[in-house]
């Protein structure tokens, strides 16, 4: 199996991207850490798809103990891992008029969240990575991140941009010690947060800038992110220059950015 011997943590694992994640990691050899934080019943009917190559565990990623609880967790059920993927994520929406208390509790709800909570968990992931011969990060950021985003969800798009820096300065500070970084920025993807948008904007609000007319699917994002954890993978930051390295920055960074 291509991830074979692998142990790998995926946050918001029970949502329909996270889902695809893990059955990919799965069907690839690897054994997952299903993150979830309160739907129990769905993250334990995921493990049992996964035909015993995982287990759940739970945490409260919007507060600040929590990654730190969920990486103890992992590591006492799975005694070490070789991958994170920080795919747990909120889309609140709050106009420039509100008050300003709520404001920022908006913002700071969606920045913990989104960002901070993968902050914390790659720190974490760094030192125990370091002295266990590597490991991969991946980053589930979002096109928003790199274009900028709606007024109401400005929030989302800052978070997103963030993670993409972080995903950066991770694999400059750190590729050296066999820490690799990688972050995807899909588009608009079939989910309950795509739906959502477009009963509210309409289909054509979302497809719009999207050259092949559709969103993507789930399993496509849980693909990629299993190539990214094949140790051919290590070229998107290892290699500055090459055919390779080119090819797999296109496939990564940029066929799921349409």
């Amino acid at each position: 199996m291509k991830l074979g011997g692998q142990s790998i943590l995926v946050t918001g694992a029970t949502g329909a991207i996270g889902q695809a994640i893990c059955r990919a990691l799965a069907a690839d050899g690897a054994n997952v850490v299903v993150h979830y934080g309160r739907n129990r019943e769905a993250a334990e009917a995921l493990v049992k798809m996964l035909d015993g190559k995982g287990w759940a565990i739970s945490a409260d990623l919007s507060e600040p103990a929590g990654p730190q609880a969920l990486w103890d967790q992992a590591m006492a059920i799975a005694g070490s891992l070789t991958g994170l993927v920080n795919n747990a994520g909120i889309r609140s929406e709050i106009a420039v008029d509100a008050p300003m208390e709520e404001w920022q509790q908006v913002w700071a709800r969606e920045m913990r969240v989104d960002f901070l909570s993968a902050v914390d968990l790659s720190k974490l992931a760094i030192l125990h990575f370091r002295t266990h011969g590597g490991g991969r990060i991946v980053n589930m950021a979002s096109r928003a991140g790199q274009r900028g985003y709606t007024s109401s969800a400005m929030a989302y798009g800052a978070s997103k941009a963030a993670l993409i820096n972080l995903t950066k300065s991770i694999a400059q500070s750190h590729g050296h010690e066999g820490v690799t970084s990688v972050a995807l920025a899909p588009g608009w993807v079939r989910t309950e947060m795509a739906e959502a948008y477009i009963a509210e904007h309409g289909e054509a609000a979302a497809l719009a800038g999207i050259p092949i007319a559709r969103m993507a699917d789930p399993q496509e994002i849980g693909e990629i992110t299993a190539f990214v954890f094949r140790p051919l993978a290590g070229f998107a930051q290892r290699r500055r220059v090459g055919r390779e390295r080119r090819q797999l920055h296109e496939v990564i960074f940029h066929a799921l950015h349409r």
